[in-house]
């Protein structure tokens, strides 16, 4: 069964899900960004099908957060490496490891998030960097932006007024 497409929704969540939301391809990020770069690397630290493999290989390829890079050496060698977008994925990599431990690891953490340079243990959260506060429900809402449909723009009127947001833009 085909599953539905969320590409064609306003909603940012919907679309990143579109291209990174199964199990497979979030594993294939995090494991791009330890260092795994060929296939047959994907494969063995995964445990994942070929077939598999490489439908979420050229799915992440298609969506722009992989690039697909042929060597000219002999034999060809072909790596997967994160691209700027896919770089810009790896926070949200970090911020799901972090609440793993936190909430789904009863017998302790397996591996620890630390600062690369002081080796500190690290408490990532997402802060807004304009007020420096924690990103969290009910200190921050969401309102229209710009590009927001008559859909978007009546769904979240209905979410703020049931929440009792009386934020300026909703």
């Amino acid at each position: 069964m085909k599953r539905k497409s969320y590409s064609a929704m306003q909603c940012p969540v919907a679309r990143t899900l579109e291209r990174v939301g199964d199990w497979w391809s979030l594993l294939i990020l995090r494991d791009s960004m330890m260092g795994v770069t060929r296939f047959d690397e994907f494969r063995e630290s995964l445990g994942i099908s070929p077939t598999i493999l490489s439908r979420r290989l050229k799915q992440l390829v298609s969506s722009g957060i992989l690039e697909r890079k042929v060597s000219a050496d002999s034999p060809v060698r072909v790596e997967y490496l994160l691209t700027e977008l896919g770089k810009a994925f790896e926070p949200v990599l970090l911020l799901l490891h972090s609440f793993g431990n936190a909430h789904f690891a009863p017998e302790g953490a397996s591996a620890v998030v630390v600062h690369g340079r002081t080796g500190k243990a690290t408490d990532l959260r997402v802060v807004d960097r304009v007020s420096g506060k924690d990103a969290s429900w009910p200190e921050f809402w969401l309102v229209p932006g710009d590009a927001a449909g008559v859909a978007m723009r009546s769904k979240l009127a209905t979410v703020n007024s049931q929440l009792g947001n009386q934020t300026v833009g909703t």
